[in-house]
């Protein structure tokens, strides 16, 4: 756990402009020593701008990068106390993996010996032991990755910058190495900070994730944070999979609060939201927390919406929509009043999948700790 330790990347009121096009506007955050950050946002959003400051390969317009403890305005690249793994890999192709791993220590003047050594410890790492002599040609996407880890682990930075790291390999190969770059970081202890356009990634990897939306920060939170409460419509749309229906706010008590959606009727909530009395609102519901039911179950739905009135947080519709993703089922309904619903339904048993189908008119409820009132 990161929380309380030191920050050591200190990032102040930096914004960048290419012309008249500003990529990055007064971004100020900090990086703790030790964790897994991860900067998350769509293609032009500015978040591999702010990486390439930090590394030094471009200049911020206005503002402050701080690096343990120093401003890095005059410190080129390759003076910084930090290493950065491309998205290319950018491994060379006529050296082996040990001279590739260890090019950076012998430039440097590192003994032979020495070098042999930071080498071996950082491919056992990577989980590369007994590849010393392979050529990268002979090797997979993730082994290339691997190496390429390897090459900037092994000159021990006190940060590691990954641009888009996993974004060349397959599915599953990705989603394996996901899990393998976060036991990587939590070994060695260095803080890693990635570029992703991937929620998945990012909520997989990251202790903490700065969702940046045409050059701000439209977010900074744990994952799970940025998930169950996202600060605006925009977090919510882009991590993850939501329904947005805009409301007006009726009720609004520290216990209790209540929306009026068109389509969907008065949605409650268990807690307060602190918003204006009669405010536009939008509710952020997940798909996932949504049940699904065979209209008649009203008794069951009404038990399950916790802290609801007789009546609310349930809805009815038809399936327009099916989507079989193994694990889950994806459904489109049709509300009664014409908005598009999306809920997701596990599939429990091999047959779980076929209790709807097409045109099927349904039932739906929701708990009360469910929804999300966003205000923007």
């Amino acid at each position: 756990m990161t929380e309380g330790k030191q920050p050591i990347i200190e990032i102040r009121n930096v914004s960048k402009r290419f012309g008249k096009v500003t990529a990055v506007d007064n971004i100020s955050l900090d990086i703790r020593a030790g964790e897994f950050f991860v900067l998350l946002g769509p293609s032009g959003c500015g978040k591999t701008t702010l990486l390439r400051m930090i590394a030094g390969f471009e200049m911020p317009t206005e503002g402050q990068i701080i690096i343990d403890g120093q401003d890095m305005s005059l410190v080129p690249p390759n003076k910084r106390p930090v290493n950065m793994v491309f998205q290319s890999y950018a491994v060379f192709p006529h050296m082996n993996v040990t001279d590739n791993v260890g090019y950076g220590l012998r430039i440097s003047g590192i003994s032979k010996a020495e070098t042999r050594d930071h080498v071996a410890e950082a491919l056992e790492l990577v989980k590369l032991g007994g590849f010393e002599d392979r050529m990268p040609d002979q090797m997979s996407g993730g082994q290339r990755q691997r190496v390429a880890l390897a090459r900037s682990l092994v000159m021990r930075p006190k940060v590691l910058l990954l641009d888009e790291p996993l974004s060349a390999l397959d599915a599953k190969l990705r989603a394996q190495m996901q899990f393998e770059l976060a036991d990587l970081q939590d070994k060695v202890g260095i803080t890693f900070v990635t570029v992703t356009h991937d929620q998945d990634e990012a909520l997989s990897m990251a202790s903490r994730v700065a969702v940046i939306n045409k050059g701000e920060v439209a977010q900074l939170a744990p994952p799970s944070e940025l998930y169950e409460y996202p600060a605006n419509c925009f977090v919510a749309d882009f991590v993850g999979s939501v329904n947005i229906f805009e409301g007006r706010l009726t009720l609004d008590e520290p216990d209790k609060a209540a929306v009026d959606c068109p389509g969907l009727g008065k949605i409650y909530l268990n807690h307060g939201v602190t918003g204006p009395h009669g405010a536009n609102v939008w509710i952020a519901l997940r798909p996932e927390k949504i049940y699904l039911h065979v209209p008649g179950e009203g008794k069951a739905a009404r038990a399950a919406a916790q802290d609801a009135p007789d009546g609310h947080n349930l809805a009815r519709g038809t399936i327009k929509g099916m989507s079989y993703l193994g694990d889950v089922t994806l459904y489109d309904i049709q509300l009664e009043g014409g908005h598009i619903i999306r809920v997701s339904r596990p599939n429990l048993s091999r047959h779980d999948q076929e209790d709807f189908t097409w045109d099927d008119k349904v039932s739906m409820h929701w708990r009360a700790d469910s929804p999300v009132v966003l205000l923007s």
